[in-house]
């Protein structure tokens, strides 16, 4: 049989049987050979492992494996490593074989043990963008090439191909990594899923990775190595995932790259277990070392080591037919001088290396299980919380939709009251932002008191034709407007830093209760900003008039006779008026009179441009917005955003994805 991929129908003792179910290993099974191979797992073994098996592989068909990683099998080694033949030992089917990188996209390896029924492979992957844009089946893989009454059953973004003949899957494998990765030596993160049903292989699951690349062949890029390395990573690290290291017998295993990236994840060995290759070429004098590796003496792994012989070159080029080279494993470790006791431990051959990997496998599905369903339930209800805020949308005829978007617009209109009122909340408190703006005002007009003791200044800068000693009302008129004037363009400052707060507030509220409507929000925005821009207008001049005013000089007497009293230690009272001035100083007057401004200008202020800014801004807001029921385009005001769809279609999907996989862990869980 050649080697292009014929399937071979191997016998039991070409792997598959218990340690515990065998009699002896020697000449008294040599009689039982002839039987059918009926697959690593026995019949009344298959009920209790391979519904765990169709667990994973079901939640990864309907795509769990986004949300959520699953316990997977991940076969990684060196190039040359053997890790081709392995998986074809396990699986009876050839894979693509050859020089340099062969595995250039991750193939997962879905072997499901089927009595009664002829071999079958389904093959799927993702298409690419241009594929899904072409009428044609990538690669050199033909339709006449398919089984007759079958066709490659493919959808937009997926490709799918049923075959019935073993000798066509290293062809279509390779077609899809010629999609997937293009043609050449390139590799791609996109999954190959490869299904094969038979009566004659074993319930596993496992993914191959490319082999790690030292050194880039003509037409890879330089970082090949980089590009497979974190390939490799993205899987090895998880924590749901085993990881199935091939190392070569006659290599040092200590400077194997593959070994070193999995203790780099796995220090302790936990879910590591590698598969010693190639023993029939290691050299003489050195079994002793090896096996010191399998017995855990080197480099210790908790889930140990397994030595397997599988077809050499030599092999191959003699289409030596697998179940023949299933014997020759057999022998060759039955009759090797140190080899041979490892048979009987169970470390060694195909057969024992694929009963390790499915109770493995089960195993860790088992002990992943409760946390996995925790997993999937909360998301599921996060989804469904998500979900509930994208379902609601605007009924299609124009009253039901007059009528919803009034319902919508009345919910922002008491967003903005809220909001206005101080009563609602968003991530930033507004009014604890007012408040810090209006305290840096507070603080910098306290900052600009002065004692006015400067009598030279007072006498030189502000003195008119009288005479030494007599008082002018003039100065004192002149040096406080002069000095509350340079408080306007703080003012100023003051109302464009609450504008800002105020915008960003009443923006985030559109956001928020218009998050589907783009359109919707778009002209509230607009709104918003033109009526915040008519109304600083309204602030500017009312704080400019406000200016004008301070440059008359007034407060009332008892006013000023009380801040007077307060600044000199000395007691006023208006029965003095009018000649009490000859008793205090001049400067002390300003002052009194300052301090006045100061906390008239504190309070003004903040009054002034909440009222405009904010109060009349919210008012204007819930009005103007009302207006848009009136307008007959009712359904390009509710029109939603493609992110929006495009998000709840995600939502959707997960939904879906989320209630199978609860539907599927329930029947075993």
């Amino acid at each position: 049989m050649s080697t292009t991929g014929k399937f071979v129908k191997m016998s039991s003792s070409g792997f598959f049987s218990f340690p515990d179910q065998r009699r002896d290993e020697d000449s008294d099974s040599s009689q039982n050979e002839s039987q059918k191979m009926r697959g690593e797992v026995h019949t009344h073994l298959e009920e209790s492992i391979r519904p765990y098996i169709d667990l994973i592989d079901t939640l990864r068909s309907v795509g769990i494996h986004k949300d959520l990683a699953l316990p997977t099998i991940v076969v990684i080694g060196d190039q040359s490593s053997g890790k081709s033949s392995v998986l074809e030992a396990l699986s009876g089917v050839a894979l693509p074989r050859g020089k340099g990188i062969v595995t250039r996209c991750p193939l997962e390896l879905r072997l499901k043990k089927v009595p009664g029924v002829n071999w079958k492979a389904v093959l799927t992957y993702k298409k690419t963008d241009e594929s899904v844009n072409s009428s044609h089946i990538a690669g050199p893989i033909k339709p006449s090439k398919l089984v007759v009454g079958k066709v490659a059953q493919s959808t937009q973004n997926q490709e799918k191909i049923e075959f019935t003949d073993p000798s066509l899957v290293e062809e279509h494998v390779a077609a899809a990594q010629n999609e997937l990765a293009g043609k050449g030596v390139g590799i791609c993160d996109e999954l190959i899923t490869l299904e094969v049903m038979s009566p004659d292989v074993c319930d596993l699951t496992l993914i191959d990775l490319p082999g790690i690349a030292r050194v880039p062949v003509e037409g890879q890029p330089e970082d090949i190595g980089k590009q497979i390395k974190r390939l490799i990573m993205k899987y090895i690290k998880k924590h749901e995932t085993i990881n199935l290291v091939v190392v070569p017998c006659n290599t040092d295993i200590a400077t194997t790259e593959a070994l070193k990236m999995a203790q780099e994840v796995d220090p302790e060995g936990i879910r590591t277990l590698a598969i010693l290759t190639k023993p029939d070429l290691i050299d003489k004098g050195t079994e002793e070392s090896i096996l010191a590796v399998v017995h855990n003496k080197v480099i210790p792994l908790r889930k140990g080591y397994i030595m397997v012989k599988c077809r050499g070159q030599l092999q191959i080029d003699d289409k030596i037919p697998l179940e023949e080279a299933a014997q020759m494993e057999r022998d060759f470790f039955q009759n090797h001088d140190y080899f041979r006791y490892l048979l009987k431990e169970s470390k060694a051959s195909i057969k024992s290396l694929a009963v390790k990997l499915t109770q493995d496998l089960v195993d860790h599905i088992k002990k992943s299980l409760p946390q996995l369903h925790e997993q999937i339930k909360k998301q599921l209800w996060n989804v469904k919380k998500a979900l509930k805020d994208y379902e609601d949308g605007p009924p299609e005829d124009l009253e039901g939709a007059k009528d919803f978007l009034i319902k919508t617009l009345n919910g922002f209109n008491e967003e903005i009251k809220s909001l206005s009122s101080g009563e609602l909340k968003l991530e930033k408190n507004m009014f604890a932002q007012l408040r810090a703006e209006f305290k840096k005002w507070n603080d910098y007009l306290n900052s600009t008191k002065t004692s006015f003791n400067n009598s030279n200044q007072l006498s030189e800068n502000y003195r008119g034709m009288e005479l030494p000693g007599f008082m002018n009302y003039r100065i004192f008129q002149k040096i406080l407007q002069d000095h509350v004037a340079k408080l306007k363009d703080p003012a100023m400052d003051l109302l464009n830093a609450i504008k800002d707060i105020i915008i960003k507030q009443f923006t985030d509220v559109v956001s928020e209760c218009f998050q589907k409507y783009h359109v919707l929000q778009n002209i509230t925005k607009d709104k918003i900003n033109n009526i915040q821009f008519t109304q600083l207008e309204k602030a500017e001049k009312r704080i400019s008039e406000q200016f004008k005013m301070e440059n008359r000089i007034y407060t009332q007497d008892p006013i000023f006779l009380k801040f007077l009293s307060e600044i000199t230690n000395e007691t006023f009272s208006e029965k003095e008026l009018p000649v009490f001035d000859k008793n205090c100083k001049y400067s002390q007057m300003l002052e009194a009179y300052y301090e006045i401004v100061v906390q008239r200008m504190a309070d003004q202020l903040p009054l002034m441009i909440n009222f405009y800014m904010l109060q009349e801004t919210a008012q204007l807001v819930t009005t103007d917005i009302m207006k848009l029921v009136e307008k007959p385009d009712v359904h390009d005001l509710l029109s939603e955003d493609s992110d929006v769809s495009k998000r709840r279609n995600d939502l959707r999907a997960r939904l879906n994805r989320l209630t199978s996989a609860t539907k599927a862990i329930k029947k075993i869980y």
